[in-house]
């Protein structure tokens, strides 16, 4: 069984990228699968003078509202990269954690990719910088300009990510 379920749906899908934070959690919403579109893309920002619950529920309740929005068929996010800095990752893991809640809650499948998976994905070169990605980003869904902030153009490119890998399922499905 494909891991991607039923897929004669793509064409329609409709991807919530999320590149998960608690300063700033990034997030682009695509549409369709052979081309991709642009629905919406930008950051949910929280400010460290708030507590951590109340950045969390700030978090929660906006990907809550992009869901019910856009009504995704499937949440992209980048798996957490565990960098020196250990208090940094602990809040993207918690990031990440409501923004896997509010998927969970509605139902939606999640898909995780690893930061090079991603890099590999859209630019061909796994540690590709971010200029490179970000202007992969702007040529696939023929932008006029790069998608900013950075955090809002990664979630964009790990949405498209999960499209390009959802492609790649679906022509394997095809063949068998």
């Amino acid at each position: 069984m494909c891991p991607f379920g039923n897929l004669h749906w793509l064409e329609r899908m409709i991807t919530l990228g999320v590149d998960p934070g608690t300063a700033l959690l990034g997030y682009g919403v695509i549409r369709g699968d052979d081309v991709a579109e642009l629905v919406a893309y930008g950051v949910v920002e929280t400010t460290p003078t708030e507590s951590m619950p109340v950045r969390l529920q700030r978090l929660y309740d906006a990907i809550w509202a992009l869901i019910r929005e856009h009504e995704p068929d499937v949440l992209a996010i980048e798996q957490l990269f565990f960098a020196r800095n250990v208090t940094t990752a602990l809040a993207v893991g918690q990031a990440r954690g409501v923004v896997l809640l509010a998927a969970a809650q509605h139902g939606m499948p999640v898909h995780e990719y690893k930061p090079a998976e991603v890099k590999q994905t859209i630019s061909g070169y796994g540690k590709a910088d971010k200029a490179q990605m970000q202007e992969m980003v702007r040529i696939l869904l023929d932008l006029p300009h790069v998608p900013a902030p950075d955090d809002a153009a990664d979630a964009l490119a790990v949405a498209l990510c999960h499209v390009h890998a959802s492609r790649l399922h679906r022509m394997l499905a095809d063949r068998r």
